[in-house]
């Protein structure tokens, strides 16, 4: 009987298991969001806020409990210099989880656990999507006035043919012949009648 014993296991023996919630509460403060199990998350939320509990007191005492927690320099001094002064001000509440579908694998529950004050986020994969969105229109639009003028644009590929490799072999132009499964396909396909 586990008498006295509080806490999830995970599945883990202690030492396992400590390792597991400190690595998500590390990989937390340094993403600020990060997607889990509900379940490890609900347990590396403890951690995490004792941290940042830690970070607003500030002293050499509790910058070395942290130490002893997170084993990395720069993300305890990243820690006492700029995650927690953003939460000078709070009593409490220093992360939340909000529950997301299930993983497809094994059905386990998923969540994000994510700091309540963040820093201002740059979106650079937005820019570089629109950018590559505008790429393509702009590629399209040359091939469009290439048809128009009646030339051939040799940087699009033509809409029949299918790059499968880098070695320049097009897919068969039968849309009834299937491809040959590879790898797990391979093993699990149905077999016919030889």
């Amino acid at each position: 009987m586990r008498h006295g014993k509080a806490g999830k296991r995970l599945g883990r023996n202690s030492s396992w298991r400590k390792a597991t919630v400190r690595d998500i509460a590390k990989a937390t403060l340094i993403r600020q969001r990060i997607c889990t199990t509900l379940t490890k998350a609900k347990e590396a939320r403890k951690l995490v806020d004792r941290l940042i509990t830690l970070g607003k007191k500030g002293t050499l005492a509790h910058r070395r409990r942290a130490f002893a927690v997170l084993c990395d320099h720069r993300l305890v001094s990243d820690l006492f210099r700029k995650t927690a002064p953003r939460f000078s001000t709070r009593q409490g509440g220093y992360t939340r989880i909000i529950p997301v579908s299930n993983r497809r694998g094994d059905n386990a529950a998923l969540a994000y656990l994510e700091l309540t004050e963040k820093d201002e986020v740059i979106l650079s994969k937005a820019r570089t999507s629109a950018t590559s969105k505008a790429k393509k229109l702009d590629v399209a639009a040359d091939a469009g006035k290439a048809k128009a003028e009646g030339k051939e644009h040799h940087d699009v590929a033509p809409a029949d043919t299918k790059h499968t490799s880098d070695h320049g072999k097009h897919a068969p132009e039968d849309k009834g012949v299937k491809p040959k499964p590879r790898g797990i396909r391979k093993i699990f396909r149905r077999k016919t009648g030889e």
